[in-house]
């Protein structure tokens, strides 16, 4: 993700790929908006309540997600950083159709 960019993703030729600022054990399942990190990147904040163990919070993430996307959760997989807070994760589909989704889960706040 470039340094200049306001959104935390970018189209792909088979769907998008996210930075994703993941907050494990954070009370509840949510997409808290964006967030522009210290290093200049752009993130999308989110929370699970699932914790940092054995892939929990990330198999959370990937179902949150999906469930905001539309997507099936076998669609959604962490590419990068599995292991730490910061994190990249692709969503396999239309890119359009994805970034849509998403523009509109930051608008309205949708969950």
């Amino acid at each position: 993700m470039s340094v200049g960019a306001v959104e935390p993703w970018v189209a792909a030729a088979d769907g998008v790929r996210i930075d994703v600022r993941l907050t494990p054990r954070g009370g509840r399942d949510a997409i808290d908006g964006i967030e522009r990190r210290s290093d200049g990147r752009v993130v999308l904040k989110v929370r699970v309540h699932a914790p940092a163990h054995e892939g929990e919070a990330n198999a959370a993430l990937c179902r949150l997600l999906a469930r905001a996307t539309g997507t099936a959760p076998g669609q959604v997989t962490v590419v990068a950083g599995a292991a730490g807070r910061t994190k990249r994760v692709r969503i396999s589909g239309n890119a359009v159709v994805l970034e849509a989704a998403l523009r509109r889960i930051v608008q309205d706040g949708a969950n």
